[in-house]
C-alpha cells in the first residue's frame, strides 16, 4: 500500500480528508485575480461593446482561470483527480488569455515586450513581486492599451510557471500518497489500530484492578 498521510481531527479521530489549501493565499490565484480585473478594464476601454465576440471570450477566459483554481483548490480536499483536472482547465483557459492578447499587439502593430527591453525589465520585476489586486488597483487605469496588454502577458507567463510546477507537485503526491480510497483504508487502518490499543490497555486494566481485589480480599482475610 502507498505511504498514505493520515490527518486527523482535534480529538485524534482519523480523517480521510487532505488538508485544506486556502486558495486565496496561493500567489499564482492572486494574480489570476489581477488579470480578470485588468482584462476587464481592458476590454471596457479598448474594445467594441457590441459586436465582438472577442470581448467576452477574454473576460471568460481570465474568469476561467481564477475560477477554476479556486475550485480545484477546494476539491482536493476529497479528490486529486477532480483537482488536477480543473487546474488544468484553468492552466488552457489562461494561455487561451495569452494568445488573445498577443493577437491584439499584432493587429494594432504594437511591440511585444521581452528580453531586455527597459519597459519589460520594469514591469517583469513589479508583477515579480505584486500579486495582490490593490498594488494593482490604481495603476491599471492609468496604462494605455500596448501596457495593458503586455502586462496581461507577462502575469499569463508567470501565472502558467507557477501552474505547471503546482500541478507537477500534485500529480507526485497522487502517485505516492494515492487518492480518496487509499486515505480512506489508511485512515480506517488506524483507527482498527487504534482500537486494539484501547482494548488492549483496558485489558490491562482489568487484570491489574483484579490483583488489586485479590490482595484487598487476602488482608480482609488476615492471609
Amino acid at each position: 500500500m502507498k505511504d498514505v498521510k493520515v490527518n486527523h481531527y482535534d480529538d485524534g479521530t482519523a480523517s480521510v480528508l487532505r488538508k485544506a489549501v486556502v486558495f486565496e493565499e496561493l500567489r499564482f490565484y492572486q494574480r489570476s485575480d489581477v488579470l480578470y480585473q485588468l482584462t476587464q478594464i481592458f476590454c471596457q476601454r479598448f474594445l467594441p461593446k457590441y459586436g465582438d465576440r472577442t470581448v467576452d471570450q477574454m473576460v471568460q477566459a481570465a474568469r476561467s482561470t481564477k475560477q477554476n483554481i479556486a475550485e480545484g483548490s477546494s476539491d482536493g480536499q476529497t479528490s486529486t483527480a477532480i483537482e488536477l483536472n480543473l487546474l488544468g482547465i484553468a492552466r488552457g483557459s489562461n494561455k487561451e488569455l495569452l494568445e488573445d492578447y498577443k493577437d491584439y499587439l499584432k493587429r494594432k502593430g504594437m511591440d511585444e515586450w521581452f528580453g531586455k527591453n527597459p519597459r519589460f525589465e520594469r514591469m517583469h520585476d513589479f508583477c515579480k513581486f505584486h500579486s495582490k489586486y490593490e498594488d494593482y488597483k490604481e495603476l491599471l487605469p492609468k496604462m494605455n492599451d500596448e501596457e495593458l496588454a503586455n502586462m496581461a502577458i507577462c502575469l499569463c507567463h508567470q501565472i502558467d510557471k507557477a501552474l505547471t510546477s503546482y500541478i507537477q507537485r500534485k500529480d507526485r503526491e497522487f502517485t505516492t500518497e494515492g487518492g480518496i480510497r487509499e486515505r480512506m483504508t489508511a485512515a480506517r487502518l488506524e483507527q482498527r489500530e487504534t482500537q486494539k490499543e484501547i482494548i488492549a490497555r483496558q485489558q490491562r486494566e482489568i487484570e491489574d484492578l483484579q490483583k488489586e481485589v485479590e490482595r484487598l480480599k487476602g488482608l480482609l482475610s488476615g492471609n
